[in-house]
């Protein structure tokens, strides 16, 4: 990880079912599509040597699905975290402040929603417009301890489709 002590990926979940059968949006899992598909991101992730140590996910059921499929299908063994700060009710801010709070270092990943996904990177990066992320989108955000807003340094932004694609030339 070089000089790097925390290594971010912000990560919209993967694209799910309209509704769910109860009706709620809490319910709505990832389609067959939708999981198919993060596997493949996740192939693509590993041929990018990403490595994690954790993720934190929303406790809705599609980001719950979609950091279970990461970490089965990526390096570094990550163990999964519920995140309430996470879930479409949360905010950037209360993410920052468990991410302070726990003290994370390494490498993490953060499963989420739009808008708080874009919210989230704009904050990390000091930019007043929020970043558009796709279902299935990631971005690597790097950080020097202690974490503050606005000083995370933008590795990289991936598409699905950047992502898939990568996944499916190792296969």
């Amino acid at each position: 990880m070089s000089t790097t002590e925390l290594e971010m990926y912000l990560v919209r979940h993967g694209i799910a079912e309209d509704a769910s059968p109860d009706g709620s949006d809490y319910a709505r899992a990832l389609t067959a599509e939708g999981s198919a598909n993060m596997r493949d991101e996740a192939a693509g992730l590993g041929r990018l040597k990403v490595r994690l140590d954790v993720i934190l996910t929303s406790p809705l059921v599609r980001a719950r699905q979609t950091a279970e499929v990461l970490a089965a299908h990526i390096g570094g063994k990550p163990s999964i975290v519920i995140s309430p700060a996470l879930a479409t009710s949360g905010s950037p801010a209360a993410v920052m402040t468990q991410l302070r709070k726990e003290k994370f270092q390494g490498r993490i990943a953060l499963v989420g929603h739009e808008p708080g996904m874009g919210e989230l990177a704009a904050m990390c990066l000091g930019m007043s417009t929020p970043a558009p992320f796709k279902k299935g989108g990631v971005c690597r955000i790097d950080f020097d301890l202690p974490l503050r807003d606005a000083t995370g340094l933008l590795r990289w932004f991936a598409t699905p489709k950047m992502l898939i694609a990568t996944g499916r030339a190792a296969s």
